[in-house]
């Protein structure tokens, strides 16, 4: 069976640069806060998941001051985003997992309801797909898995808007792909998903 990788993409949780638009309702510190907690709990459930290596992608590089003092948890593998937008981000290490024989799930920190159990159902549905995605409410997606790479689905993105996830299933279409849609799930974006999106440990006050 093709080995699963979950690749998390994640900024370092530096008040005034991660979850800007939170911060009129939680301060640069309690974002910061928010964002660092998100952090955990997706490497939680991605490791609970069980279904294959754990790499978490960084922005700025591992080695970088930002992530000082950061605990992570033992097992991830570790690499930088390097540089261009989402896309050449997400394309390198979606592309080096394949080459590498592996299958691989690219997933953010945004989304609570990306639990270990919807990351297992992904990567077993991957088994007998080309791809599968978890469409977001905003119409993006928190996960994307492949099994094979193609740069279109990374290239010429409109990134942050509603039009990701339908243009993503367009281009796998064109691809002639096997696609699995899970579960239409809810980022933490906006100061109205605060509401929605129940974080364990963290209170929004």
């Amino acid at each position: 069976m093709t080995p699963v990788r979950i690749v998390i993409f994640a900024k370092a949780p530096v008040p005034g640069r991660v979850k800007t638009r939170l911060i009129p309702v939680l301060g640069a510190a309690g974002a910061a806060q928010l964002a660092a907690r998100m952090l955990d709990r997706a490497l939680a459930q991605a490791l609970t998941a069980t279904v294959g290596p754990v790499e978490l992608c960084m922005s700025p590089a591992p080695d970088a001051p930002e992530w000082t003092g950061i605990p992570f948890p033992a097992g991830i593998d570790v690499s930088d985003q390097g540089g261009g937008d989402l896309g050449a981000r997400m394309a390198r290490p979606a592309q080096r997992a394949v080459a590498r024989g592996e299958a691989v799930l690219l997933t953010g920190t945004d989304c609570p309801d990306l639990s270990a159990a919807r990351l297992r159902l992904a990567a077993a549905e991957l088994a007998g797909h080309d791809a599968v995605l978890y469409p977001a409410a905003d119409g993006g997606y928190p996960l994307l898995g492949l099994r094979a790479f193609d740069a279109s689905l990374f290239e010429d993105m409109p990134w942050s808007t509603p039009a990701v996830a339908d243009l993503t299933l367009k281009r796998l279409a064109a691809l002639g792909w096997k696609v699995w849609v899970g579960d239409t799930l809810s980022d933490i974006d906006e100061p109205a998903d605060l509401l929605r999106g129940a974080i364990p440990g963290f209170r929004v006050v």
